[in-house]
């Protein structure tokens, strides 16, 4: 059974059983844009045997930021190019450059598919210049959104043609805003991204997150107000009432509470509340 699943004309989805990560596959003239291909060698396999079965293959890949998750292939997706912005790829250099960094990526692997993470081929991605507005492939416009938000050369991805955004990891059902708290300002990075998005949610009618389920127009727009009311929680060091925390989360995503608590230490120094 295929592994995709069609989201929009032209844009599938196929979504991991770890972590619910999504890879987005957009058509193009030429073939596919692979954007954030997945996390394990047998689900990387698996869309590239769906893509051969749908007569294409890979013309170009994007990793929306450095993450670990968002920045590995697989040797049956091809040799295509694979780009991010310019700070993600110098940022994910500078792990190549440390001789211990198969080590250390390790440590954060999840262990139920921590001997299936393909690291062959792991971060070789190539910067597009500084302030490109689009990646460079034969397809529908894929409008670059950098911001500084969740971690240093993030990006989302605005399919123009299709009206669909692919967020990377914002706006998720299941995750709360993560912040990069080695930023300066990470609760106004934050803030500053999400206004970007809230200002392009006009051409949008579905959005993709890194994390969790897809939605729709209106999805997208409540995704926006309910993270802008978590930071801003944070900043003010009140009480935030959040269904994606405490008793409220979703099976199996109870962990994002711990999350939520190691934020809160962070940025004030005291424990947090959630409900």
């Amino acid at each position: 059974m295929m592994m995709l699943r069609e989201v929009a004309e032209g844009v599938r989805v196929h979504e991991s059983e770890c972590i619910q990560s999504n890879a987005v596959i957009v058509d193009g003239d030429a073939g596919v844009l692979l954007i954030d291909p997945g996390i394990t060698r047998e689900e990387m396999a698996s869309i590239a045997a769906d893509l051969r079965e749908l007569g294409t293959a890979v013309a170009a890949g994007f990793a929306t930021h450095p993450d670990w998750d968002h920045v590995l292939w697989h040797p049956s997706l091809g040799d295509a190019p694979r780009y991010g912005t310019a700070l993600c790829a110098a940022s994910i250099r500078d792990v190549l450059a440390r001789p211990d960094w198969k080590e250390q990526v390790a440590e954060g692997l999840p262990p139920e598919v921590a001997d299936d993470v393909p690291m062959e081929l792991f971060g070789l991605i190539s910067g597009l210049p500084a302030g490109a507005s689009q990646v460079p492939w034969d397809g529908p416009r894929a409008r670059v959104i950098e911001h500084r938000a969740h971690a240093q050369g993030h990006a989302a991805l605005l399919v123009e043609d299709r009206r669909v955004l692919v967020a990377g990891d914002m706006l998720s059902d299941v995750l709360v805003p993560m912040l990069d708290l080695q930023a300066a300002d990470p609760i106004e990075d934050y803030l500053a991204a999400l206004e970007l998005l809230e200002a392009v949610a006009h051409d949008v009618d579905v959005v993709i997150p890194g994390h969790g389920s897809a939605g729709d127009a209106a999805q997208l727009r409540a995704r926006i107000e309910q993270d802008r009311a978590y930071v801003r929680g944070l900043r003010s060091g009140r009480m935030i009432e959040d269904p994606r925390i405490g008793s409220s989360a979703k099976p199996g995503w109870e962990w994002v509470s711990d999350v939520h608590e190691w934020q809160v230490e962070r940025l004030t120094g005291g424990g947090g509340t959630e409900t």
